[in-house]
């Protein structure tokens, strides 16, 4: 069964890799080039991606792999501001709606695991 994390989770190295289709070695070769990518490293070295470090790693994947920047050349653009900002991801059909009413839906399942407990 594959779980999918929730927007803004931090993720590793090989979640991260994955969704950009790219080898992990290439994610650690950016970290050496880009100043500005630095995941958390936790206990043997494990790399966990906060949400800005996937925006950076998404924006210099855009540079290097879309726009055909080189690595001088991105590291240029994004010192400069990053130049034009990804498009967001437009959202699924019914996901708007879907997460408007999550807030309220997860609070009553609260309640009632809270009742269960104090019962």
């Amino acid at each position: 069964m594959v779980m999918e994390k929730v927007e803004g989770a931090f993720l590793t190295i090989s979640e991260l890799a994955s969704e950009l289709a790219l080898p992990q070695h290439i994610l650690r070769y950016w970290e050496t080039r880009f100043s500005q990518l630095r995941p958390l490293q936790r206990s043997g070295n494990r790399r966990y991606y906060r949400p800005a470090d996937v925006e950076l790693v998404r924006r210099i994947n855009h540079l290097l792999n879309v726009e055909g920047f080189t690595v001088k050349g991105a590291q240029k653009a994004l010192a400069d501001g990053g130049g034009e900002p990804l498009p967001a991801a437009p959202a699924k059909n019914g996901e708007a709606a879907a997460s408007a009413d999550l807030l309220p839906r997860l609070e009553a399942i609260r309640a009632t695991l809270a009742r269960a407990i104090g019962e």
